[in-house]
């Protein structure tokens, strides 16, 4: 089935040519993203559910700069991560230069939209260039965006956000990050209300590949007074899961023995994957655990991942994946702390 014939021809000719079929998470979530109600998406990892809050916000500045030249920030992305805002950077690049170059085969002005990505590992210089070029795509995460609130010239840009997509919904609802993103966009909506052009709240768009109670969500999302279309695809995926132990027998504390059992299992099952992820609890075990599979596997393929590391040294283990035939990596649970083996 191709895209719907509401969107603007240069996106459905970029969306036919390079996905062909839309996924049921973009097909059941589009039409209450287009009638501007808020909206929960819920649907498994690589179901295409960021591309489905995406798609149809820049299907609306497509249209928008056809008509004027666009103003100041209109979206705002937010991830309780740093990677993963720096990677839904990176991969908005394909569709705008995508629906560009389909703008200009059909005869038509492609449109010149702009992102940005703000977050803590942001240059002051940058940062500037925001100020001074807005924007109409602002990828950042909880304690940014409130930074921008609290300063005057950047909560000016923000008077007229007409969409806000928070990801990994799930992550943010189980601690004070989320308390602390809902005041955030509570604040947001008053800017946009009071001294915003359209004077309305911005619409909301969730997005998450786990969560439960569903309705709960929702609710977290939008508040207790105002509604919410729930798209639940579900989140099961077919999985080969195994569990494994060491021979010996395990007792409250791992001996040394047995740890040496759990690296050489980890350097097998390693060597039989392209990409594999270790996660653990602690920037300490993740240090461990680098430093074991790097004497299996090779130093030079290894490399420990935490928050804790400088922001050059982080994001080129981050890339080390992306950018290698092969690759693993162990990663804290509590705090993206990972290792990263790249063959």
């Amino acid at each position: 089935m191709p895209l719907p014939s509401s969107f603007h021809p240069a996106v459905r000719a970029w969306f036919d040519r390079t996905l062909g079929a839309p996924t049921e998470a973009q097909l059941r979530g589009w039409p209450e993203i287009s009638a501007g109600r808020d909206t929960l998406i819920a649907a498994p990892t690589g179901s295409g559910k960021t591309l489905a809050a995406f798609l149809a916000s820049l299907d609306g500045l497509v249209r928008a700069d056809a008509d004027v030249p666009l103003g100041a920030i209109d979206v705002v992305y937010v991830s309780p991560l740093k990677a993963l805002s720096s990677d839904v950077q990176k991969n908005l690049d394909v569709p705008l230069a995508g629906i560009r170059a389909a703008a200009v085969e059909l005869g038509l002005a492609p449109p010149s939209i702009r992102t940005a990505l703000r977050t803590g590992d942001t240059t002051p210089a940058a940062r500037a260039a925001i100020v001074r070029t807005p924007p109409h795509i602002l990828i950042t995460t909880p304690e940014s965006l409130y930074l921008m609130l609290t300063a005057a010239r950047p909560r000016a840009l923000l008077a007229n956000v007409r969409t806000v997509i928070v990801d990994e919904l799930h992550a943010l609802m189980r601690d004070k990050r989320g308390s602390h993103l809902m005041l955030s966009l509570a604040r947001l909506d008053a800017l946009c209300v009071e001294t915003g052009a359209q004077r309305r709240r911005p619409q909301r768009i969730g997005l998450s590949a786990t969560v439960h109670p569903i309705d709960e969500a929702a609710r977290f999302l939008v508040g207790t007074d105002r509604p919410c279309s729930i798209v639940d695809v579900g989140h099961r995926r077919d999985l080969d899961l195994r569990v494994e132990v060491p021979a010996t027998d395990l007792e409250a504390v791992a001996t040394n023995e047995q740890w040496s059992e759990i690296y050489d299992r980890l350097a097998a099952l390693v060597r039989e994957q392209r990409t594999t992820l270790v996660f653990v609890n602690t920037r300490r075990m993740a240090e461990r655990v680098a430093h074991h599979l790097g004497e299996r596997l090779g130093e030079a393929v290894v490399g420990a991942h935490h928050g804790s590391l400088a922001k050059d040294r982080r994001l080129a283990l981050e890339q080390r994946p992306r950018s290698s035939s092969a690759s693993t990596s162990a990663r804290s649970t509590s705090s993206a702390r990972s290792a990263h083996r790249a063959r």
